[in-house]
């Protein structure tokens, strides 16, 4: 009762300016016809420490409690729109990675190209133009979550989502990424 109160009160929040809400993102989610693209859950701090390193996970800024339980009410949220399990993609950061297991939606694949960019903004277009084109040649036969960062969904959609948010996306008949919904788990 309570996740449904919660998506009553939380959905279609916000619409980009290239997009239109549809009346359920979970149904079109359901059906294979959108993406959700999920800023990974809170993780306090910005950016990561000067010592950063892919695949060590103690030098980075990671998932506080309060971001694995978030995470964990991100999956239940799934479940109760009807969606048990998901083509599961994350970024390779470990803050990332941990969302995307502790949803409990399906095995989780790396995705190298969902990776951040902050720092060196000036590969971002590049970057985001790779991600719209793997999108785009890609046809999911289940629902499909890719766990990123908020660079990522800023690129892709012009929102700048929270930690946790979900932002329901497909692509138009001109091949243009286009928000169809979005909603907050809350931090």
């Amino acid at each position: 009762m309570l996740l449904r109160r919660q998506l009553l009160l939380t959905s279609l929040l916000a619409l980009s300016p290239r997009g239109a809400a549809t009346a359920d993102p979970w149904a079109a989610l359901r059906a294979g016809t959108s993406f959700v693209l999920l800023r990974h859950a809170t993780a306090p701090g910005t950016g990561d420490p000067p010592d950063f390193r892919l695949g060590d996970c103690s030098t980075q800024r990671n998932l506080s409690a309060d971001g694995r339980d978030q995470a964990l009410r991100i999956g239940d949220l799934f479940r109760a729109n009807g969606i048990p399990q998901a083509s599961i993609f994350s970024s390779q950061w470990c803050r990332c990675l941990e969302t995307a297991a502790l949803l409990r939606l399906g095995p989780v694949t790396e995705q190298p190209l969902l990776n951040s960019f902050f720092g060196r903004m000036q590969g971002g277009r590049e970057q985001t133009d790779a991600i719209r084109a793997w999108m785009a040649s890609w046809r999911p036969e289940t629902p499909s979550v890719l766990v990123t960062h908020q660079v990522n969904v800023t690129g892709l959609t012009s929102i700048i989502p929270a930690s946790g948010d979900l932002v329901f996306t497909a692509f138009d008949a001109g091949g243009e990424i286009t928000v169809i919904g979005r909603q907050s788990a809350g931090a």
